[in-house]
């Protein structure tokens, strides 16, 4: 199989946390990844210890129009992008305010990030995703449909991303668009929207990502699915 052959994803947050688990599980699957972060340095070191020439590094915001055009370019001319995983997120701050409380700038980042970037992305991306028989996976929390306090500025983005991804997939019906949500996860993220408290109990990423191949493998109806509920079905 030549690299031009292999089929292509854009992975978003590729660096760390489940951006990079789900990178090294589809290069090991033989895919093509393209994988954009905001810190180029630990995009660098993730490349290094993947060590693989199927992963196209992109450094930069998704959150910015030219960075995403580079992304859909980047996996367009390195074969069939066959797949997109929104999977950058921002939490906010760190501890979280209530909504009462919630800086109205720092809520438009968390939506920037969380909602309209993962959208324009899309939109970006559709007509190859069409053309290829490609999917679509965003990255949702449990968060956008429970009314944790303090979790009022995340939670609600993702919520939007749940009802968008619907829409889409209502939308699109030869795209599949999936709202994935992995649970809560031991990720550098993670930690902050739980600052000084022990989360080595939170599931590691690399345990989730079976649940997002079996995503990918069975390719069900478009909709909202649960790492957990996906895990429980039989091979």
């Amino acid at each position: 199989m030549t690299q031009s052959e292999n089929p292509v994803a854009i992975v978003t947050g590729a660096a760390r946390g489940f951006g990079r688990a789900v990178t090294a599980a589809l290069l090991d699957r033989g895919w093509t990844v393209v994988g954009d972060a905001r810190r180029a340095h630990e995009l660098e070191t993730t490349a290094r210890e993947l060590n693989s020439a199927r992963l196209i590094t992109r450094p930069g915001d998704v959150t910015d129009a030219a960075h995403r055009a580079a992304l859909v370019a980047a996996a367009c001319q390195a074969g069939p992008l066959r797949l997109l995983v929104n999977n950058a997120s921002r939490l906010g701050p760190s501890p979280q305010p209530a909504l009462a409380d919630y800086p109205a700038t720092e809520l438009w980042g968390v939506y920037q990030t969380n909602l309209f970037a993962p959208l324009a992305l899309i939109q970006a991306a559709l007509p190859a995703l069409a053309g290829n028989g490609g999917m679509i996976v965003n990255l949702t929390s449990d968060a956008a449909v429970e009314p944790y306090a303090g979790w009022g500025g995340y939670g609600s983005s993702k919520a939007a991303l749940d009802q968008l991804s619907a829409i889409l997939g209502a939308e699109n019906p030869a795209v599949p668009v999936y709202a994935f949500d992995p649970g809560d996860m031991r990720t550098e993220m993670h930690q902050a929207a739980f600052p000084g408290e022990d989360i080595s109990d939170r599931a590691e990423p690399e345990t989730v990502v079976p649940a997002l191949l079996r995503l990918l493998d069975t390719r069900p109806a478009a909709g909202r699915y649960r790492a957990t509920d996906l895990a429980a079905v039989p091979s």
